[in-house]
């Protein structure tokens, strides 16, 4: 069950791509949109009514929420064996001691596609840009921990930048990577010159800029002409990790049906 709150088009469409998905994988799922107007009260009201509701497995609030709605009140708002996007602070507090439950689901996806591609994270440098507590943190956390751990970790050195890392400290860990993950939304902020020839570079940003001739693209952070050129994996954007973080939706729900049926 998704909640949208207004007439974002980005939103929208979002919601709209995982309804699709669920109807693929064979989930019931339904939206109920809000006006931007909404107060915080009506949307945890709205989002009470699911947790009670035994019919409904998964539930998601689309983010962003209006500005004059809290993010966390909303997100701890859900049933943490619900929490299909693991977003509530109970499901990010077990990711944190390496417990299994509920990943976010881009971070799932990050981690998915380098286990289906094989990609040796053991010992390896791995640089993150971006530190959200949705995808950035989440990621680190996968990354760098025990395999041993109930969640099993991937082993990796990592680096996490943010927004306030200098460029010329971001290029320095850049070149030195094996694998770079960009989750900021600033376009062409990873450029050729700081990758190292072999890397894997995976795109989680995603903006939409005007082109010369006035229409409108989908872009990531990384300058991918160039990177791809010296990079031996590279994800497209768009078409890369999006549709892995929908899948990891679905995943999500799979797992919290069975959760909630206490099956195995």
């Amino acid at each position: 069950m998704a909640i949208l709150v207004g007439e974002d088009p980005a939103s929208k469409k979002y919601v709209q791509n995982k309804m699709i998905a669920a109807k693929y994988v064979g989930i019931l799922s339904k939206t109920i949109n809000l006006p931007k107007t909404v107060t915080e009260e009506e949307i945890i009201h709205e989002i009470r009514k699911l947790n009670n509701d035994s019919s409904v497995d998964g539930i998601l609030v689309q983010l962003p929420v209006p500005e004059h709605v809290s993010e966390r009140n909303v997100c701890n708002a859900v049933d943490p064996k619900k929490d299909v996007d693991g977003f509530h602070i109970i499901n990010m507090g077990k990711l944190s001691i390496n417990m299994d439950t509920f990943i976010p689901c881009t971070a799932l996806g990050v981690i998915e596609l380098l286990k289906r591609y094989e990609i040796k994270t053991f010992g390896k440098n791995v640089v993150i840009c971006g530190r959200s507590k949705n995808v950035g943190l989440p990621i680190a956390l996968l990354l760098h921990s025990d395999a041993r751990n109930e969640c099993p970790g991937l082993e990796a050195t990592v680096t996490l930048c943010h927004r306030h890392t200098p460029q010329e400290e971001l290029e320095f860990y850049a070149k030195r990577a094996d694998i770079i993950i960009s989750a900021t939304g600033v376009v062409n902020l990873i450029t050729p010159n700081m990758v190292k020839p072999g890397c894997c570079v995976i795109d989680v940003g995603i903006t939409r800029i005007q082109t010369e001739d006035g229409k409108f693209k989908l872009v990531g952070d990384v300058e991918f002409e160039g990177v791809s050129k010296i990079a031996e994996y590279i994800t497209p954007v768009p078409g890369g990790v999006g549709p892995m973080t929908v899948a990891m939706l679905m995943f999500n729900t799979f797992k919290a049906a069975k959760g909630l049926a206490n099956i195995a």
